[in-house]
């Protein structure tokens, strides 16, 4: 028989016990934060339909959205009249989660409050090519606010992306960028070098993989996509110019530079709006504004933002105020900004900077040993008293030498051990081995709660 290939597709992965405790650790902190904001929860299907999802990424996320065969005769309709990608599928897996809330607020329109402020957590899937930190499934944790124009919007998402990031450690020893720009500012810019408005949306695609693929690239990517050398090279050299001593500085440059830019005046004022709100807040310190940040995505219409990791290649999170999307839906004009963090590339640098606390909650605390099956039953008893305390307790599940059932608990990174023979029976104690020390002692039965309670709480 031949062998199974058990491996994950490519992209995709496995979660261990460790790999899962460490998610819900992350997603746990961001769960709180986004709730002390006033934001509640959301989820919506894994699949959406193609129509929902086409034309709202740009040239470069459509070609990412994984498709969706139609069923039974559908699909032999299709496939006996000349099959093409477009006409054998009518659904695609969420590419993420913003465009799935912008269907969700038109759908529900009537039910939802005035300004309405939703977190999501779940899976989104991209036909990307995997590579360390990029997978072809991964989760999105996005906090979004529908319904206001105000810049205190820009400053409450960006604040809570930035107390997340802080409470999870990032910060000082760990630090972090909050890049921050706004797509008036970038039209600006294109408009000042002489890019002519049919060519400024594939001039962002290009633009926005500066980080990929270097000023050079870029220059080269901007000729392929019709963009001549003058223009290209006005459009880079002045965007290299720019200070970078202070967000001050920078704003003050870009504002000389966009004077005669209606379009880039405009996102200059609203982004020196959105620093001066950050500023009350804790976003403050970590606040860069960087006009080469483009964010490919289509659908953003002012401040734009991306979470950027020194010494990481990629972005670890990001967002933008999108006022256009929600209206692709209902029909009428409906304001939105959000942010999103990227949780598999923060637990990657959590694990490689060994930022996760020793032990996680969920993992066992304690063992109670099997000696023999006339101790099977009071042990048990011992194991149910522990957990209705609060305790995480595991049984081993064999009457078993003592030295197995102890390495069975260091594999599974278990402190204490417990036993009970009929000699701790008899003297009405639970033994009690720290596998650390190597220490053992005996504690009477009826303070065995309280004492393993004190220990785990040191």
């Amino acid at each position: 028989m031949a062998k199974i290939n058990t491996a994950p597709l490519s992209g995709m992965r496995d979660y261990l016990a460790l790999d899962v405790l460490r998610r819900t650790y992350v997603i746990d902190i961001i769960e709180r934060v986004y709730q002390s904001y006033g934001f509640e929860p959301l989820e919506t299907p894994t699949m959406e339909r193609l129509s929902t999802l086409l034309g709202k990424y740009g040239e470069e996320g459509d070609k990412l959205i994984f498709r969706i065969l139609k069923r039974g005769e559908k699909l032999d309709e299709a496939l006996a009249d000349h099959p093409s990608e477009e006409s054998i599928s009518d659904a695609g897996m969420r590419y993420d989660l913003t465009v799935p809330l912008a269907r969700v607020v038109a759908q529900y329109r009537a039910d939802l409050p005035r300004v309405f402020k939703r977190y999501q957590i779940q899976p989104v899937y991209r036909a990307d090519r995997p590579a360390k930190g990029r997978f072809r499934e991964f989760f999105q944790c996005d906090v979004d606010v529908v319904g206001s124009t105000s810049p205190t919007v820009e400053a409450e998402v960006l604040a809570a992306g930035a107390q997340i990031l802080q409470e999870l450690g990032f910060g000082v020893d760990h630090p972090f960028t909050l890049r921050i720009n706004h797509r008036s500012i970038l039209r600006g810019l294109m408009e000042t070098a002489g890019v002519p408005p049919t060519l400024e949306d594939s001039a962002l695609v290009a633009i926005d993989k500066l980080d990929k693929i270097g000023l050079e690239g870029v220059r080269d990517e901007l000729d392929t996509r019709g963009i001549t050398h003058p223009v290209a090279n006005i459009l880079l050299d002045t965007m290299q110019a720019a200070p970078t001593e202070s967000n001050t500085a920078m704003l003050a440059w870009l504002g000389d530079v966009l004077e005669e830019s209606e379009l880039g005046s405009q996102g200059v004022a609203g982004l020196k709006e959105v620093a001066a709100l950050c500023a009350h807040g804790p976003a403050a310190a970590y606040l860069r504004v960087d006009p080469y940040l483009a964010r490919g995505l289509s659908y953003y219409t002012g401040p734009i933002f991306e979470v950027d990791f020194p010494g990481f290649s990629g972005s670890g999170g990001g967002g933008g105020r999108y006022d256009d999307l929600v209206g692709m839906f209902s029909g009428q004009s409906i304001p939105a900004c959000g942010f999103s963090l990227g949780l598999e590339r923060i637990l990657l640098l959590m694990e490689e900077q060994g930022m996760f606390p020793p032990r996680l909650a969920g993992q066992p605390q304690a063992l109670v040993t099997l000696y023999d099956a006339q101790t099977t039953g009071p042990s048990l008893r011992l194991a149910h008293r522990l957990r209705a305390a609060g305790l995480r307790v595991d049984v081993y599940p064999d009457a078993d030498r003592y030295g197995r059932q102890f390495k069975y608990a260091d594999e599974r990174k278990i402190r204490y051990a417990l036993l009970l023979s009929p000699r701790e029976l008899e003297a009405g104690v639970v033994a009690v081995k720290d596998l650390h020390s190597g220490d053992q002692v005996d504690v009477p039965d009826g303070e065995v709660v309280t004492w393993l309670q004190a220990k785990l709480a040191e």
